[in-house]
């Protein structure tokens, strides 16, 4: 099972209000990007690993596919259960453990903002390559590892040169390390976030027999409030991505 520390569970009603909330990442940048590259249709069978609260599951499930909704959080899934659909199906339990789903019956899996927070990636990877079908798909959204490292990057401002910029103080090493759930308020109540550079993933991908066949990258869409460094930056949010999104297929 997993750390409870990882689960976002005791956050439950926090987080679900959270991604409802129009201006969000997850519903300004992610969920249209996530919409046209996982491209759910009727006759998809679409497993939504760590699916929190459903936000995307019922995306998926409104444009006409099935889809199975599994998180370990039982909180975050009660909130999910509330007036569902009848073409999704949530079930709790950690992304490592699937044996509810029977090998080779599953179209396209997504794992959105969530292999951060899981511990061992290479299992939930090679659960992710038992259940998809030949030539099926996997979809990952991550904070970008390259420039969203915990504790070890942050914004900077170079008055010299009136530019803001992102600082880097370290990528290659894989850490873990505690984040707080609730900005600004409970300091005591966390999560753990995995930081792996971008080749583990690749080689975890590779290892369970799932070849990388996109890689975007998504910037953010907010804009700075008007000021004396609101052009500068304007102009580094769509430089420096905030998201990774890797695809990777069964062979």
């Amino acid at each position: 099972m997993a750390n409870k520390q990882t689960s976002w569970g005791n956050v439950a009603e926090w987080y679900g209000e959270l991604v409802e909330k129009e201006g969000t990442y997850q519903k300004e940048v992610v969920l249209p990007n996530l919409m046209r590259v996982v491209a759910p249709k009727h006759g998809d069978t679409i497993l939504d690993l760590a699916c929190g609260s459903g936000f995307f599951s019922r995306a998926f499930a409104e444009a006409g596919a099935h889809v199975i909704g599994v998180d370990v959080a039982k909180n975050l899934i009660a909130i999910a259960q509330k007036g569902k659909p009848a073409n999704i199906d949530y079930h709790v339990s950690p992304a490592t453990e699937l044996g509810f789903i029977k090998d080779a019956s599953i179209d396209k899996v997504v794992i959105v903002l969530a292999i951060q927070n899981i511990e061992n990636a290479q299992n939930v990877f090679q659960e992710v390559a038992r259940v998809l079908k030949p030539k099926g798909s996997v979809h990952i959204v991550m904070n970008h590892p390259a420039f969203r490292v915990p504790k070890r990057s942050s914004w900077g401002w170079d008055e010299e040169l009136k530019e803001q910029y992102r600082r880097i103080d370290g990528y290659m090493s894989e850490s873990t390390v505690k984040i707080q759930m609730h900005p600004g308020d409970k300091p005591d109540e966390v999560t753990l976030s995995f930081h792996r550079p971008l080749q583990v993933y690749f080689k975890f991908l590779r290892k369970a027999g799932l070849l990388v066949r996109g890689i975007e990258e998504w910037i953010s869409h907010k804009s700075s409030e008007p000021g004396p460094r609101a052009a500068a930056e304007n102009k580094i949010r769509k430089e420096i991505p905030i998201f990774l999104y890797l695809e990777g297929v069964k062979q």
